[in-house]
């Protein structure tokens, strides 16, 4: 016999196994991580205002997220093309004395077997300003080549107080087909899609910051995202037996021109033309549609609340060589968060379907690990911008059951008379 009194002369109340379901919502700030611990918005950790007990489910409600991704970056591995010169204007064939030609002449043959690397600065583009910025890397990277040479053959220094620009080259957007245009105005070049070239030196600090990213195989640089396939691609002239709705006659010359109308104000859509004597026009497309907007969604991961599963990035590689299955993650992420805006805005939505469902219930909750990224692996680059977002719980509160007597007051009415 126990020497303690066990004696309870009150009932225990019975487990009634019913509970009310009560919505608790938390709102996430990103500024409100620790910094110093956590310097990038798009991966940390962070401690709820309470434990939250009984947990159901959990559900992303409400985001505010902004637009200030950069399509083209070091990060993304595309802001580089190569290409090289395949046949060169030579002033002397065409009875030309011009110092200045000659001299580039004998700059660029001296370096014809060069694969010019045309790195474009990071951002997000619209076509035109794509155009303009790929035109002028163009011509700035054989310029540069140009002005070495001048530089260290003496018999070519008089060249450096002329004018030593290249300017040959010529970028421009077809708006109606949404094609981006390669031209020269003298000499014949080929965009060399298939080159080995590592741009060490330039963006080889990319290989260490995107050691955590999926490879992919449609996204490969930058010539994908203006259209262009992995094969190289040669520039071409006009001829008098070329079929080419683009094909227009100007000053004795077959040269490309778009009808619909002016592509640059003032040229009537004559957009490369021949400037030097007996010179012919060079010029490609690409043949599928410019392509500059960003990833079309973010993943959001919670540490324990993941609840999508995901397929991979095709690659070639062993494994997707030698079988037709895909690759993938299960519980990969814990919502799917699409990107409506384009740099500069903010964007915000709701009602957000998936939702981690917990059976039994999570007896306890209170810190959470957060990481933003994208379908790649990439972490959402945020910089200084700020974001926020609100989790919906649903929590199970236990209740006693409990009766209630009722009576009416019409009821009571006749004890009173």
């Amino acid at each position: 016999m126990s020497r303690f009194n066990v004696e309870n002369n009150r009932q225990l109340i019975p487990n009634e196994n019913q509970y009310l379901i009560e919505k608790k919502y938390v709102s996430i700030h990103s500024e409100d991580r620790n910094i110093f611990k956590f310097p990038n918005s798009s991966d940390f950790e962070i401690e709820l205002p309470e434990d939250l007990l009984n947990v159901q489910s959990v559900k992303l409600s409400t985001w505010a997220l902004p637009a200030n991704y950069d399509t083209f970056s070091f990060l993304n591995n595309n802001i580089g093309m190569t290409f090289k010169f395949i046949n060169l204007y030579n002033p002397t064939e065409h009875g030309v004395a011009d110092p200045l030609q000659n001299a580039i002449f004998a700059g660029l043959y001296q370096n014809f077997n060069k694969e010019y690397v045309v790195i474009i600065e990071t951002g997000f583009y619209n076509p035109i300003q794509m155009a303009i910025e790929l035109t002028n890397k163009f011509n700035q990277i054989v310029s540069n080549t140009l002005y070495d040479f001048y530089t260290n053959n003496p018999a070519y220094n008089y060249a450096l107080a002329l004018d030593p620009s290249y300017n040959r080259f010529r970028v421009v957007y077809n708006s109606v087909s949404q094609k981006m245009w390669f031209g020269n105005n003298a000499d014949q070049f080929i965009l060399t899609n298939e080159t080995n070239v590592q741009f060490e030196g330039q963006i080889s600090q990319s290989y260490c910051t995107r050691r955590n990213v999926l490879p992919s195989y449609a996204n490969w640089g930058l010539p994908s995202f203006l259209g262009f396939t992995r094969c190289n691609t040669e520039s071409f002239t006009f001829d008098e037996n070329s079929i080419n709705v683009n094909k227009a006659y100007y000053n004795g010359n077959y040269v490309p021109r778009f009808f619909y109308g002016d592509i640059i104000s003032g040229d009537n859509g004559f957009w490369l033309l021949p400037e030097l004597t007996g010179a012919k026009v060079y010029f490609c497309h690409a043949p599928s549609k410019i392509n500059l907007m960003g990833q079309p969604y973010v993943y959001m991961e919670i540490a324990g609340l993941n609840c999508i599963d995901e397929t991979s990035p095709f690659n070639i590689s062993t494994f997707t060589i030698q079988t037709n299955q895909s690759n993938g993650i299960v519980n990969s992420s814990f919502a799917k968060i699409p990107v409506v805006g384009t740099p500069i805005e903010q964007y915000f939505d709701s009602n957000m379907l998936p939702y981690k469902w917990f059976y039994p219930p999570a007896e306890r909750i209170r810190k959470l690990k957060i990481k933003l990224r994208y379908h790649d692996g990439q972490l959402v680059e945020f910089g200084s911008f700020d974001y926020s977002f609100t989790l919906e719980f649903s929590i199970l509160n236990p209740q006693s059951q409990k009766s209630l007597n009722i009576r009416s007051a019409s009821e009571l009415a006749q004890y009173v008379s």
